[in-house]
């Protein structure tokens, strides 16, 4: 197996190590080896292939350290094609949370949501994806 040298926050690499440790795994690289199947098959549902799509992309970040906001609606331009409504909150004393609905293709929402968790000083990304088409056959029936 090759050994891979990976930089994270030192406030990161104890919780992945008490993760470990709660959870009965045998070390961090096993936690992350998991984790890892776990972020690349997330797109990978064959189910919602070729299907068009609803997304809805939740990002929290702390605005008093961060210029992820800057970045949100850099993302946010360069995917206009497929980002249909974009909704900005204060929460608590200095938190933003950026909503972002998304109409689009497997492979258009999994780019979003990549760019998305790439930018740095984000403190959640969570997101959530529905075949558009259900609706009309749930409306049917």
């Amino acid at each position: 197996m090759t050994v891979v040298s990976v930089s994270m926050p030192d406030s990161l690499l104890d919780r992945l190590d008490e993760f470990a440790e709660e959870h009965g795994y045998t070390g961090r690289s096993e936690v992350v080896r998991e984790a890892s199947r776990n972020l690349l098959g997330e797109f990978e549902d064959k189910r919602l292939e070729g299907r068009e799509l609803m997304g809805v992309v939740t990002v929290v970040f702390d605005h008093e350290t961060s210029s992820a906001e800057e970045r949100m609606m850099s993302i946010r331009h360069d995917h206009e094609d497929i980002v249909v409504s974009n909704v900005h909150n204060h929460v608590g004393d200095h938190y933003c949370m950026e909503l972002f609905t998304l109409e689009g293709t497997l492979a258009e929402i999994s780019t979003f949501v990549g760019k998305i968790r790439a930018t740095s000083d984000t403190l959640s990304v969570d997101y959530s994806v529905v075949p558009i088409d259900d609706f009309g056959a749930a409306l049917a029936e």
